[in-house]
């Protein structure tokens, strides 16, 4: 099983030729050379290789990440990403975002956040929780819960990341009140 970008990306690659008849390689020369998307644009790759090849998702990721990266994006780091989601109108947000991360990272050792375009997983075992600078008011806190426990703020939920719950976060002071919360969800997927 993929536990990270990277391990997928690879898994789908070793895959997509028996998969989508074309390796990374010619899907990347493919786009490059008929689509007439720019290359630094993903989700434009992406659109464009769902509508006109039916290519799948995890796919679509593969090769419009190959396809930027040969035209000179480099892929930021978790913090890169955590400045780039947290800034513009969303900036005031990024407390909320520093009190999370905190309490996640403290839950235990083994946690580790990784670096999404629109969220921050922390994972143990697997991803456990996501966080998500959802409006420029709200930042969502999505849990995943083998057995979710009773709580008026969670809601059932397919997002951010690997949810089953989330809970809308709109103040730094909220967040001590979701510890437990953090914690059930850190318990239940571990090991």
């Amino acid at each position: 099983m993929a536990t990270s970008p990277d391990d997928m990306r690879a898994a789908v690659t070793a895959s997509m030729a028996d998969r989508t008849g074309r390796s990374l390689d010619e899907w990347a020369t493919l786009v490059h050379d008929t689509s007439g998307v720019d290359p630094l644009d993903q989700n434009a790759v992406r659109r464009w290789l769902k509508d006109v090849h039916g290519v799948p998702q995890n796919t679509q990721w593969t090769i419009a990440f190959e396809v930027a990266e040969r035209a000179g994006w480099v892929r930021p780091d978790v913090d890169g990403y955590v400045l780039a989601q947290y800034s513009g109108r969303k900036a005031d947000l990024r407390p909320i975002y520093d009190a999370l991360e905190t309490a996640l990272l403290n839950l235990g050792d083994d946690v580790r956040r990784e670096g999404r375009s629109t969220y921050v997983p922390f994972v143990r075992a697997r991803q456990f929780a996501a966080v998500a600078a959802t409006t420029a008011t709200r930042v969502d806190v999505g849990l995943r819960f083998v057995d979710p426990p009773a709580h008026p703020a969670l809601v059932p939920a397919t997002s951010p990341g690997s949810a089953t719950h989330k809970v809308g976060v709109t103040d730094v002071s909220q967040v001590r009140d979701l510890l437990p919360l953090l914690r059930i969800a850190y318990e239940q997927n571990g090991c």
